[in-house]
């Protein structure tokens, strides 16, 4: 991924954050089938690890498990918020018209060592996290012992674990820190009031800390 400097973001924690808030990434691998891509829900075990641990599953019917070898280098990315940028959301463009229009966008890449983990009681724990976190905005969170017993037996045992040790994450912020602060927050609160709200909300932070 190209990263110019003023788009880069090397915290770990911070890019921790930006999983943790958007945790459906994308897994691309490259077997012995080739390249391939599945998109998967991730838990983050931010304390494993130097860099993290990344955990989800797949269906058993899924050939990635059976693709790539345990060990294998793979990637991960999540995507934190992306939306188009139109030149007129720039108060500079009324009076030279010098802007044309972009795309912002975070993400973060995970780069990691894959292992595959057939096991049940790391897919049921897994699972149960997985729930947990996910229903816990839920009126009435929804937990596996509300469905039979021999049911989850079941569904578990059609998915197959996957675990990757995270050796590196690259991360970029591009929300117009190249730019001017009126333009920056110009258009963030454009973003705003299109109801991209953390994105909007991102780039009025950038404008005032360059206002200071």
């Amino acid at each position: 991924m190209y990263v110019p400097a003023h788009f880069d973001e090397p915290r770990t924690e911070v890019l921790h954050a930006r999983i943790a808030q958007h945790p459906f990434g994308t897994l691309v691998t490259h077997g012995k089938g080739g390249l391939d891509a599945n998109h998967l829900p991730f838990e983050l075990a931010a304390a494993e690890g130097p860099l993290g641990v990344l955990r989800a599953h797949v269906a058993r019917a899924n050939p990635v498990w059976q693709d790539v070898a345990n060990g294998d280098e793979v990637l991960v990315m999540f995507h934190a918020g992306d939306a188009y940028i139109s030149p007129n959301w720039y108060p500079s463009k009324q009076v030279h018209h010098k802007q044309v229009p972009t795309w912002n966008y975070r993400v973060v890449h995970a780069y990691g060592r894959m292992t595959v983990l057939d096991d049940e009681r790391f897919l049921r724990g897994l699972v149960g996290r997985l729930t947990r976190t996910h229903e816990a905005a839920q009126p009435a969170p929804w937990k596996m012992g509300d469905a039979p017993a021999d049911y989850i037996d079941t569904m578990l045992k059609s998915i197959v674990g996957l675990q990757i040790d995270i050796t590196r994450l690259v991360g970029k912020s591009k929300i117009g820190q190249n730019k001017d602060a009126e333009d920056i927050r110009g258009a963030g609160e454009a973003l705003k009031a299109g109801g991209h709200t953390e994105l909007g909300e991102a780039m009025l932070a950038v404008a005032a800390g360059k206002s200071r």
